[in-house]
């Protein structure tokens, strides 16, 4: 019996993390978007952040729309992401 309560213990210990992972959306103001083009290489570019579900980026409103596993992906990530695609941005409160 004290064997099973171990390997159950282990395996919450284990498995934890991902049981806590949650979506999470933040909404980014975005920079330097100039023609109708750079909504489509900002969407790439947080596309490619591991994590991210789901990214709809708006020229009109300057800003990106990015749904992500909040246990792989953080803010900073999104940031740094669209900052090396040219595209200076910040989390909107």
């Amino acid at each position: 019996m004290k064997r099973i309560a171990n390997g159950l213990a282990a395996a919450l210990v284990c498995c934890g993390g991902w049981a806590w992972a949650a979506p999470k959306t933040v909404t980014l103001s975005v920079s330097n978007m100039t023609c109708p083009v750079c909504p489509i290489t900002l969407k790439k570019a947080l596309s490619k952040v591991e994590g991210v579900e789901k990214v709809a980026v708006s020229f009109e409103k300057k800003e990106a729309v990015v749904t992500f596993d909040d246990a792989k992906a953080n803010e900073g990530k999104l940031t740094a992401a669209a900052k090396n695609a040219g595209f200076p941005a910040v989390v909107k409160r």
